[in-house]
């Protein structure tokens, strides 16, 4: 299975709609995972063009600030767990890594956000790409931003999970361009 992996799209503050080259770079993905930071909800619809979509609810969404975001949609929560394959994916906002936080293990942070261990946990919230295993083997992904990239000197990037014979890889895909 290969899942497509975004965050941060910041609609509409980043733009009224998210890069054209995101549906290119997604397409023909089985699911398709946001980290949150949608700030409009019509992100997830206009991903729902590509392929099933779920949601993290990012820090930005429904802060009170932005247009309304709905409470009651089922593909968003805090933070949710899917099960493919025999793998676990956590899907959450923000998530540090292990370097971030020596002081609390990643095993820790699963148990307190999820309500268990996963093999791969999915996350937004830094704008920086990152793939990582711990020493504990849990993959962490970060997609980045397509929109707003850490360095806003250069285009953002999506991810896909692919996740076959029970193993999980990720790859970062950069955008080349910020055109609608």
């Amino acid at each position: 299975m290969r899942i497509g992996l975004i965050s941060d799209t910041h609609v509409p503050e980043a733009g009224e709609r998210m890069p054209g080259e995101v549906f290119d770079l997604l397409a023909g993905v089985d699911m398709v995972m946001h980290g949150g930071d949608m700030h409009i909800i019509d992100v997830l619809d206009w991903l729902e063009v590509i392929a099933p979509v779920i949601g993290a609810r990012g820090n930005g969404d429904g802060d009170g600030f932005r247009p309304p975001f709905p409470d009651d949609d089922p593909r968003v929560k805090h933070a949710q767990v899917i099960e493919v394959e025999g793998v676990s994916v956590g899907l959450i906002h923000g998530f540090p890594l292990p370097e971030e936080t020596p002081w609390i293990t990643t095993e820790t942070l699963m148990e307190r956000n999820f309500g268990r261990p996963v093999d791969v946990i999915v996350c937004g919230d830094t704008h920086v790409a990152h793939v990582e295993r711990t020493e504990s083997g849990v993959l962490i992904v970060n997609p980045g931003s397509p929109a707003l990239p850490r360095n806003i000197r250069e285009p953002g990037h999506v991810g896909i999970l692919t996740i076959e014979d029970g193993q999980a890889t990720a790859e970062i895909l950069p955008l080349t361009s910020l055109a609608y």
